[in-house]
């Protein structure tokens, strides 16, 4: 399977002028955890989750830093912490460095994608970098919920049926002058008489 095949699409987005409190309010509402950001030409600037909005000043969760972590972590560090708690628009909290891929992506690549760079959801893109979809780690719990077993049936009945009754021959429990087989679009019934023993 490939991304195409379960990607979720349309997208929901925002552009980067939107407000923290829209984003907020749109993820609630539409229950989701995350919505990339998007340019006029449906291209992804970038996305915002959940994670990007708990340490807010609004909420008083801003990341409290004692003493000595000030000091290991630096005046940059608490620079971008603080934009990030303290920002109205989208711009200033999304991440710019989004992981993406193809629709033709076989879905053991998207799955490698979430592992290694610890992620929840993979936008994707066309050839043009448009957005057109996104894949999520449910969607990939879905497409194994959905799986059905492979089918391939290249034989032909008769020779299902002979190979079977070969098969049952061998077994000294089947007793298969009271048995017979048959066989239609490689589904084999049996049909036997019950033999009791006294």
């Amino acid at each position: 399977m490939q991304a195409r095949d379960v990607m979720v699409s349309p997208v929901i987005t925002v552009d980067a002028n939107a407000t923290v409190r829209e984003v907020a309010q749109l993820l609630l509402a539409r229950r989701i955890s995350a919505v990339p950001v998007v340019d006029a030409d449906n291209k992804i600037l970038g996305i915002v989750t959940k994670g990007d909005l708990i340490h807010r000043a609004e909420a008083g969760t801003e990341r409290p830093y004692s003493w000595w972590l000030r000091l290991l972590t630096g005046d940059a560090q608490l620079a971008t912490d603080y934009v990030k708690s303290h920002a109205v628009k989208v711009d200033d909290i999304m991440k710019r460095d989004v992981v993406t891929a193809a629709p033709e992506t076989p879905l053991h690549e998207i799955a490698m994608q979430l592992e290694d760079n610890q992620i929840k959801r993979v936008p994707i893109v066309n050839q043009h970098g448009q957005l057109v979809g996104i894949v999520s780690r449910a969607n990939l719990l879905q497409a194994i919920a959905s799986a059905r077993p492979k089918l391939e049936i290249s034989v032909p009945d008769a020779a299902i049926r002979r190979k079977f009754l070969e098969e049952l021959k061998k077994q000294s429990w089947a007793h298969t002058f009271n048995l017979n087989a048959t066989v239609r679009d490689g589904v084999v019934d049996l049909w036997g008489l019950r033999t009791i023993r006294r």
